[in-house]
């Protein structure tokens, strides 16, 4: 497996390629294709995948 991890200015984490999402409970999380967006401001309301919460909860980072 090869992935690629890009940290997008004032947003979340987009993860290409091919990898294995786990959660913290061990099981595996469905992802469909080869690209998925990581929540880095805490909002999303679909944890861990961003949701675009960041535009309009002033995150920055």
């Amino acid at each position: 497996m090869s992935a690629e991890f890009t940290i997008i200015k004032n947003g979340p984490v987009k993860i290409t390629g091919k990898f294995v999402l786990t959660g913290s409970d061990g099981k595996h999380l469905s992802v469909e294709g080869e690209e998925v967006h990581l929540c880095r401001c805490g909002g999303s309301k679909n944890k861990p995948f961003c949701d675009g919460s960041h535009q309009s909860n002033g995150f920055k980072g």
